[in-house]
């Protein structure tokens, strides 16, 4: 297959998004054309299963194509990867982030045909810095997302990545601001700090900067930036200048999505999470005696091997007494190698209805969230497809054309339980 560009298909979180920019930025530099990269997640088994499906629909629709997998999932799974027949290469995590290893890939034409020539993953647990990866916008995007930290040093009992993306390590101070100027100066309205454990940031730096210095910095330091955002937080682990950014700097949007999993003490205990249920709804008191209009999502899990239906019912009350709005929400899924694995599982049936329960609930938090927005002004970035986010992260819909990356004042006539209609 030949073609103008290289074709990044992307799984999972934003800090994937922001490294399929660059992979991509580095495979054309380096000349590669008619590449299809599949950069994959591997944070549940369904998101490997989805990777693996995607990637025969794409050897289906595209004979003879070289098909490049990268991401969480091929660096924990490479053999999985290099036994399919629609697979030309198999790069690991920090091979597909090296733009010599993409021209030398390109020069030599090295893609294997067996399957031991196909595997280039070295041990991520070698990896010990971390860089902005320089970019002056993104393709496709009317935000940008930049990668402060990469890596996680803690090990939650369910969670395999950190086998995918080794020891938690952060970008140095000056290259994200650089990064951050470069990107309002080249007129993104919005940028997004993103990582794996954003909040351990700076602790392997001099001086063990913290993510809240981080933010104050960029601030300060770009006043051309209409919108800071940050990506997943975990509640305990927020430092004082961030909470004061919170309360202060009205750049930082009023979004905090927080890892929290689950509602219960035991089930946290034995997910080996560092924070209690007080704790979680602690914090979200705090934020929003600080921001008033702070908005907040959460990751939670249904299902967790022992839970039973009283554990599982404070997970449902959680969503009240934190107010949550945006729910990312899990089944169980059981990852081979991990403790949790090995725990008593709880039916998969269960797991799945109580999910939708979640989910349930979930929606009907969005949807009074929407309601009380109707009839406001509100701040809107636009996006491509004549839609566009809130400050709170708020999906907005036009019923008539926009243009992508204006921020504007809109006003709210309705909503849809999913959206809020502008007028």
């Amino acid at each position: 297959m030949t073609g103008p560009a290289v074709r990044m298909v992307t799984f999972g979180c934003r800090l994937n998004v922001a490294e399929s920019e660059t992979v991509k930025r580095h495979a054309e530099a380096a000349g590669h054309r008619g590449l299809i990269v599949v950069n994959t997640c591997a944070v549940t088994a369904e998101a490997t299963r989805q990777a693996r499906q995607s990637i025969r629909r794409l050897g289906r629709e595209n004979p003879g194509a070289r098909i490049v997998v990268t991401g969480c999932a091929a660096q924990i799974e490479p053999e999985t990867f290099a036994r399919m027949d629609e697979v030309a290469l198999v790069l690991g995590n920090h091979e597909k982030m090296q733009p010599d290893g993409w021209a030398k890939l390109a020069r030599s034409n090295s893609f294997g045909v067996e399957t031991s020539e196909k595997v280039h993953v070295a041990d991520i647990m070698d990896v010990r810095e971390t860089a902005v990866h320089m970019l002056d916008a993104f393709e496709n995007h009317t935000r940008a997302f930049v990668q402060v930290q990469n890596g996680c040093d803690h090990r939650c009992t369910f969670c395999i990545i950190p086998f995918g993306r080794g020891r938690s390590r952060s970008a140095p101070m000056g290259e994200v601001v650089r990064q951050v100027r470069q990107l309002a100066e080249n007129g993104t309205k919005e940028v997004v700090l993103t990582g794996v454990d954003m909040t351990s940031y700076g602790k392997d730096l001099p001086g063990a900067p913290t993510l809240g210095m981080l933010v104050r910095a960029i601030l300060s330091h770009v006043p051309g930036l209409p919108r800071l955002r940050l990506s997943s937080l975990d509640a305990v682990e927020v430092d004082d200048d961030l909470r004061a950014a919170i309360a202060c700097e009205q750049r930082l949007m009023p979004h905090l999505h927080l890892s929290l999993q689950s509602g219960d003490d035991l089930i946290l205990k034995r997910m080996k999470r560092r924070h209690s249920r007080a704790d979680a709804i602690r914090f979200c008191a705090e934020m929003r005696a600080l921001r008033p209009d702070i908005v907040f999502g959460a990751d939670i899990i249904a299902g967790f091997p022992t839970e039973d239906e009283e554990m599982f019912s404070r997970s449902l009350d959680l969503v009240a007494e934190c107010g949550l709005t945006h729910l990312h929400v899990f089944p169980f899924s059981a990852r081979q190698g991990t403790p949790a694995a090995r725990m008593p599982p709880v039916p998969a049936e269960v797991a799945s209805e109580r999910a939708r329960r979640l989910r349930t609930m979930g929606d009907a938090a969005l949807k009074a969230h929407l309601a009380g927005r109707v009839g406001q002004t509100l701040q809107v970035l636009t996006e491509r497809g004549d839609v566009g986010r809130t400050e709170g992260f708020a999906q907005v819909a036009f019923p008539q054309g926009v243009a992508a990356g204006q921020l504007m004042p809109v006003r709210i006539g309705g909503e849809d339980g999913k959206w809020l209609i502008a007028v």
